[in-house]
C-alpha cells in the first residue's frame, strides 16, 4: 500500500472534520444551550504553566541544594523521571519508538537537550539561584536567531532589539571580570560577599544557547507524538548523563535517607512541571503560557532569599528587569500575532509584527 506523509493525512482529516461539521450544523443550532458542554476556566492553563514554573523552581532548589551529589547525576536523576512515564504512553498508543526518517534528528534533539540541561544544573550549582534562572529562562528569545539559520524563519527588528536587551541584562548579571573588573560581587549580605563563579556563569549563557537549538529541533519533529520525543530523550539522556558521571569519577548513591528523599522528589517536579506545561499548552496559547511561565523568575529570586540567605544586588535585579521584560514582550508578541487579522487589539499592537 501507499504510504501517506503525516501532513497529508492531518489534511485529509481536516477536511474529513470540516465535511461533517457542515452536514451537523443544522443539528447543532438548533440544540438548546443548556445542553452544551460547560466550557473550562478560563484562566486554567496560565495557572497550571504558573504551577509548572513552581515546579521547576523547586527542582533547580534540590539540584543547589545537594552539594554531595554532582550535578550530572541529578540530571540522570530527571531524566528518569522524564523516561518511565512516557514508555506506558508509546505502548499504550502502540508509537514506533525510533520513527525512521527520523532518527538523526530524535538523537541531535536529545543530546542538544541533554547537555543543555547538565550545563543549566551546573549553573544552578556554581551561581546565584536567581540569577542561573534567569540567563537559562531567556531560552525563547534567543531561538529566533536559531530559528532563522536553520529553518528559514522571519527574524525582523523585534527579535534584534529583545536579543539586544537579553544580551545586556546578561552581562549584568553575570559580570565578567573584563568588563567589571574583579571588584563587583555577586551577592552582598550581613555574613559573607561571594563573587561571580565565571565558569557557571559561562554554562548557563551556553545551557541558553543548547536549549534554543533544543526549542528549534523540537519544531522540525512537531509532526511525532510527544510520547515517542519523551522516550527517545530520556533513554539518549540518561545513557549520556550517567556516562559523564562515571567518566568524572562521581557516580554514587545518595549517603542518607533525606537525600534519597530529595533525589525523588527532584524527579516528581521534573515530570509534574513537564506534563502541567504539556496541559497549559493544550489549553492556551504559547503566548499567553510563556508569559505565566515568567514566574519562574520571581520563584527563584523567592527561594534564593528564604533557603540560601543569598540577597541579590542591583546589578542581578537591573538584569533579571531586562531579561524578563524581553521573555514577556515575545510571549506577548505570540499572542498579538495568534489574534485574528482584523483584531482592534492586532491594529493596536501592529509594532509587534515587525
Amino acid at each position: 500500500m501507499p504510504t501517506i506523509d503525516v501532513d497529508e493525512r492531518l489534511e485529509m482529516q481536516h477536511l474529513v472534520d470540516e465535511e461533517e461539521c457542515k452536514e451537523e450544523d443544522v443539528e447543532i443550532t438548533v440544540q438548546p444551550a443548556l445542553s452544551r458542554k460547560p466550557k473550562p476556566c478560563p484562566y486554567l492553563g496560565l495557572l497550571l504553566a504558573a504551577i509548572s514554573s513552581l515546579f521547576f523552581s523547586l527542582a533547580s532548589v534540590i539540584v543547589k541544594w545537594m552539594v554531595n551529589v554532582h550535578p550530572t547525576q541529578l540530571a540522570a536523576c530527571r531524566f528518569v523521571g522524564v523516561l518511565l512515564p512516557a514508555i506506558p504512553i508509546v505502548i499504550w498508543r502502540n508509537e514506533c519508538p525510533f520513527p525512521k526518517g527520523k532518527r538523526v534528528m530524535l538523537l541531535l534533539r536529545s543530546f542538544v537537550g541533554t547537555t543543555g540541561l547538565m550545563l543549566s544544573f551546573y549553573a544552578f550549582r556554581h551561581m546565584p539561584l536567581a540569577d542561573a534562572s534567569v540567563v537559562v529562562f531567556s531560552v525563547p528569545v534567543f531561538v529566533a536567531i536559531f530559528a532563522r539559520l536553520f529553518l528559514k524563519e522571519p527574524c525582523g527588528l523585534f527579535h534584534v532589539i529583545t536579543i539586544c536587551l537579553t544580551l545586556i541584562g546578561m552581562i549584568l548579571i553575570t559580570r565578567p571580570p573584563f568588563i567589571f573588573g574583579s571588584s563587583i560581587p555577586a551577592l552582598a549580605s550581613d555574613q559573607q560577599v561571594v563573587e561571580t563563579d565565571l565558569w557557571g556563569a559561562v554554562a548557563a549563557f551556553s545551557a541558553t544557547l543548547f536549549g534554543a537549538n533544543a526549542y528549534v529541533l523540537l519544531r522540525a519533529l512537531k509532526g511525532l507524538h510527544f510520547s515517542v520525543i519523551m522516550v527517545n530523550f530520556g533513554a539518549f539522556a540518561l545513557i549520556q548523563t550517567l556516562t559523564v558521571t562515571w567518566s568524572l569519577g562521581a557516580l554514587c548513591w545518595p549517603q542518607c535517607g533525606t537525600e534519597r528523599l530529595l533525589v525523588v522528589a527532584l524527579a516528581l517536579f521534573s515530570f509534574g512541571g513537564q506534563i502541567l506545561l504539556t496541559l497549559s499548552l493544550q489549553l492556551e496559547q504559547a503566548g499567553p503560557v510563556a508569559i505565566a511561565r515568567s514566574t519562574d523568575i520571581v520563584f527563584a529570586f523567592l527561594w534564593q532569599v528564604l533557603f540560601f540567605q543569598e540577597v541579590p544586588n542591583r546589578y542581578s535585579i537591573a538584569g533579571a528587569f531586562l531579561v524578563t521584560s524581553s521573555v514577556l514582550l515575545n510571549g506577548l508578541r505570540k499572542w498579538v500575532l495568534a489574534l485574528p487579522e482584523n483584531s482592534s487589539l492586532r491594529k493596536t499592537f501592529c509594532i509587534f509584527e515587525m
